[in-house]
């Protein structure tokens, strides 16, 4: 069983109903207990994490050889390390990859990475650290139209219903690209999980304003969600009464968008 270490818990200032928070949280326990008793998890471990899963690169080679991978030229990319591999192949595909700068945290949050330059190979380039020497950090204003979403997930309902790790920075991305015009009806949205991290329709618990997938990918399957976009249509972008104070100042670019609003 791989080692492991405590992981942050990212939901401490996560806004909603109090019911479902902890119906969330409860399923994340569930899943990354799942993994760690497999064994099925990576360093550093699944706990408090979008858990890096073994098999990561056998999901990835599936999702390659979908339709709707060759269809893409641009992606945006979560930064997780389970994703690594999906970020890898994309820059090995020729395609251009936007990756959000973990937790947003920077005043440009996004990543670009553009396969015809890159600081060494399209493996090191699509690692975190990486990123930092052969991207270039870029705005909403900078970013192009996306063919393809990539999501970290803690646990995917075959429906779609997607649970991440808490602090709701993917669903934040989702909606500051949707406002921008960057995300659309027609925009697919894939995860690559362990099987372990799979559970039925109708079991994951969600809200009005979180984001659904068209594709669940682990090494074994395809799994198509029905009805994905349907429930995307009209994304309503930026809640912002379910945004916290914290979160807000925790964000440069929120905090701008803000002010702007305020004024």
């Amino acid at each position: 069983m791989t080692p492991s270490r405590p992981g942050p818990r990212h939901d401490h200032d996560a806004g909603g109903s109090a019911d479902l928070l902890r119906a969330k949280a409860d399923l994340r326990e569930e899943v990354w207990q799942a993994l760690t008793k497999a064994g099925a998890a990576r360093f550093p471990g699944a706990d408090g994490r979008i858990p890096n899963f073994t098999g990561a690169e056998g999901a990835a080679e599936r999702l390659r050889h979908t339709e709707v991978w060759h269809g893409a030229q641009t992606l945006k990319a979560n930064p997780d390390a389970p994703q690594w591999p999906v970020r890898q192949r994309a820059l090995e595909d020729g395609k251009l990859v936007f990756m959000a700068v973990p937790r947003l945290a920077g005043p440009e949050p996004f990543f670009l990475l553009d396969p015809a330059h890159l600081a060494g190979s399209a493996r090191a380039a699509s690692s975190i650290k990486g990123a930092t020497k052969s991207a270039r950090p870029v705005g909403l204003d900078e970013l192009s139209p996306v063919d393809l979403v990539v999501a970290g997930c803690v646990a995917v309902g075959a429906d779609g219903a997607r649970l991440g790790k808490g602090g709701g920075f993917s669903d934040l991305e989702f909606a500051l690209a949707s406002e921008a015009g960057l995300i659309g009806p027609d925009t697919a949205v894939v995860t690559t999980v362990h099987e372990l991290q799979v559970r039925p329709p109708g079991v994951i618990p969600v809200s009005e304003h979180d984001v659904y997938v068209d594709f669940v990918i682990t090494p074994e399957r395809v799994i198509a969600c029905h009805p994905p976009r349907a429930r995307r249509r009209g994304h309503p972008g930026l809640r912002w009464d379910e945004l916290t104070d914290e979160k807000i100042a925790a964000i440069p670019l929120l905090a701008r968008w803000r002010a702007r609003r305020d004024v």
